[in-house]
Order: C-alpha cells, then structure tokens, then sequence
C-alpha cells in the first residue's frame, strides 16, 4: 500500500457492479488498484467520496438500470461532494458521448485502461475526463493487489475480448477483439492464490475454447493441464465455452484432469438451427446435440448449464418450439434466459425487430417454465444422495445454516453445528426446490 502522502489515502470509494463474472473480476482489481493507494472501500453509496459504476451493455435491462442509478447519483451530488465513474462496456461504448448524456460523470474508463484508474483519480481537477483507447498489449495488474471478494473460490482472466461477431452480441464493440494473457502470468496467479488457501479457481474469457499462449501457441487445453497440477486447488471451472470451438480434445482433457468439474457452461441461445444461422453462432441444433452426446460420451455425468435468447428477429412459433425441445432433450441443469433486446453497432440491430413485445414475453415465461419443473425433476433426483459440496457462506437469519456449491454448480443450502466456510463437507440432501438443494452435513 501507498504512503499515507498518497491523494487517495483515506479516501472512502464504492463500487456497484453489473453484468458477469468478468465484471466481478475487473471490480475486484479495480478495488485493488484503489485500496493500493491508501483509498478504503465503503459498504454504502452514501457514506463514499468516490462511487465507481461497473456497466454491462450485453442488455438493455442492465444499461436502463445503470442509468437509474445515475439519476440517484446526481441527487447525492446535490447534497454532497463526490466523483461518479462509469468503468466497462457501457463506457466503452458510448465514451465521451456518456458524459454529455449524463453530466453527473466525472469520468469515463474502459475495460482496457483500468490501469490508469489511481492516477485519475488523484488528480484534483474539475475536468471531464474520458480514457477508452483500445490496447494491443495484456495489461496485467499483479495478484497480490486483487481484492478478492471471497476467500475460497477465485476468478482468473485468462483473456479478453472476441472475435466472433455473433450478430446480436456486442461484446466486441466493448471488449474489442481478443487478447490472451500469458499462460505463465495465469498459473503464477492460481499458484499464489492456492498458497493463499483458495480452493477453487474458475477461469474467465468472453470464449475460453479459443485460448492460445500468446508465447508458446499452446491451447486450452495444455493451460488446463498445467492448473491441474497445481498444489491445493481441488476444483477447476471455466466460462465462457462456444459450442464451434469445443473440440474432442478439450472433453478428453476435462475427463483426465481429475480437478476439473464435470459442469460446462455451454450457451445454446436458439434451438433453431434457422435462427442460429441468423445469429451468426456457427453450429446447427444437430451439431450443438452432437456436442452434448460427445462430453456425456466421456464424462456421463457432465452437468450442463446454458443461455437462452427467445424473441429473435423473424423467430417463428416453430423455431421457439424447436429450443423448447432441446431443452427437453439435453435437461440443462441451469440456464439464463433472456427476451432479445437489439444493442447498439450490432448486425441484428438492422434487421427489422418484428416479435412483438407480447409474444418474447410469453416465449420467456414459457421456457422458464419448462426448465423450472425440468430442474425439480433433476434435484427432487437427488433427494437421499450425497453431494460434495463448497461452502461459501452463512445465513444471516440462522448462524446453523450454511450455503455452497456442489460440483454441478447447484446452491446447497445445509445444516450445520459447527462453522465450514471454506471447506468441502458431505451433505445429504434432503429436500429440494427447483432452484437449490437442502440438506445436513452427512454424520
């Protein structure tokens, strides 16, 4: 930490963060880089001199809330002294135009100049300033100053950015193309966080498939390995996956690297292979099925968990039954599913946007439905197993109640006498919703 001389010391800040894991990790850093400077982080926005807003503009939803909470912001403003900062993709996106919609903003930082956050911060000027140059090269912010949110299970970036321009997807507009770290850098990282007592490491990339050792050229998998090994990490997760670059080798590798969870977040977004062509993903439904029957070929209890798009432009009534069957056919574990919305510079944002309101609306309740009771099904399964399980929490309301993952990545809610935060326990469960299990640590 800095010298107490720094600008920043004793500086209180809050950072609200929408979106992803991404998102959560580059908050972490950003946290990070402040606290190294002396600054010290604020449960509340009230108590803050400095409120930093990490945006996702995957959704409109999450753009509408970050301006929501803008408009909550410039009140504050009115009443006290505080600088407001719009970090991430809605940043990136919009850059000085942001300001000169939203006055309220001090300043302007995109996900590829967070490096740069202290030294704007700690100038004393009442000038505006914007900072979203695209960078060529990895900027890497040393473990150490990560501020982890947890301390059992961590994120680890492993890239950036993406090259495959779906037509609805605005990632490459505010994460740009893709830029992978140096294999060395990352392993050196879950190998101080393994020191550090972290048990489960989960590696981060807008498509983690199409990662290569910008050093060497070796692939995923070889990256995989290499963590496999390392001392004192027992689970390994990554996301995301793209169903066009998984290949037989990366099932091969999760199926022999033991600490590998057999979950896969693997995003589906259409059953239609007609609107999957629209979307520019590069899988039919048939290929994205042969996928699935490839990993269960090897890993028969692969779990798997995936994305939902519904309300496509020219979606017919036959394309959204076809997704409802491939949810019925795979029995995804999980899924996040979404009404289509068109973003800003997108391909499909000039097509003509022609599902009614209505009808993404009761597409939506209707996957959700079908996927609710496919999901009681599953864990009503589960009722007198055993699960391993993480535990990465209490209960407020009850200091016996504790909550965690299993290796599918379900919440297990559990009993317990005595405190596990932090450990894997044995639970059996004994009842289930549709959304987590419950049960008692196994005696």
């Amino acid at each position: 930490m800095k010298s107490p001389g720094s600008r920043l010391a004793n500086k209180k800040f809050f950072i609200h963060t929408y979106g992803c894991q991404m998102n959560e990790n580059d908050s972490e850093r950003i946290s990070g880089l402040l606290r190294d400077e002396g600054a010290l982080p604020e449960d509340s926005i009230e108590s803050s001199d400095i409120i930093i807003i990490n945006t996702c503009a995957v959704r409109q939803k999450s753009e509408e809330k970050f301006y929501s909470l803008l408009g909550r912001l410039a009140e504050l403003k009115r009443k006290k002294d505080i600088t407001v900062g719009a970090v991430g993709c809605v940043a990136q996106l919009y850059r000085s135009g942001l300001i000169e919609k939203k006055p309220v903003i001090d300043f302007v930082i995109g996900p590829d100049n967070y490096g740069q956050i202290q030294d704007i911060l700690a100038k004393q000027t009442d000038e505006k300033i914007v900072s979203t140059r695209w960078r060529s090269e990895w900027h890497e912010v040393p473990s150490h100053i990560v501020h982890r949110n947890g301390k059992t299970s961590a994120y680890t970036t492993i890239m950036e950015g993406c090259d495959n321009f779906c037509s609805y997807c605005i990632v490459p507009f505010t994460r740009g193309r893709e830029k992978h770290r140096p294999e060395r850098n990352i392993v050196e990282e879950i190998r101080q966080l393994a020191q550090g007592g972290y048990l489960e490491i989960q590696l981060l990339g807008q498509n983690v498939n199409s990662y290569r050792d910008p050093e060497t050229g070796f692939p995923f998998e070889h990256l995989l390995e290499k963590v496999n090994r390392i001392e004192g990490i027992q689970w390994i997760r990554f996301l995301a996956s793209h169903p066009k670059d998984l290949p037989p080798s990366l099932a091969r590798t999760m199926k022999e690297a033991k600490k590998i969870c057999h979950q896969l977040h693997l995003p589906l977004q259409s059953g239609s292979s007609d609107v999957l062509k629209k979307m520019g993903r590069g899988y039919t439904k048939e290929e994205y099925l042969e996928k699935i029957r490839m990993i269960r070929f090897h890993m028969p209890d692969m779990s798997f968990s995936t994305d939902i798009i519904v309300g496509f432009p020219g979606e017919t009534d036959n394309d959204f039954e076809q997704t409802i069957e491939v949810l019925k056919k795979v029995r995804f574990t999980n899924i996040f599913s979404f009404r289509y919305s068109p973003r800003p510079r997108t391909a499909a944002a000039k097509i003509d946007d022609s599902v009614p309101f209505a009808a993404k609306r009761e597409r939506l309740l209707v996957v959700q439905d079908v996927q609710k009771q496919i999901q009681l099904e599953h864990n009503s399964s589960l009722i007198g197993k055993t699960e391993k399980v993480l535990c990465l929490g209490k209960s407020k309301k009850d200091p016996q109640r504790y909550s965690g993952r299993n290796e599918a990545y379900q919440v297990v809610n559990f009993h317990s006498e005595h405190d596990v935060i932090g450990q894997f326990v044995e639970v059996r469960i004994t009842s289930c919703g549709p959304y987590s299990l419950h049960g008692a640590i196994k005696s």
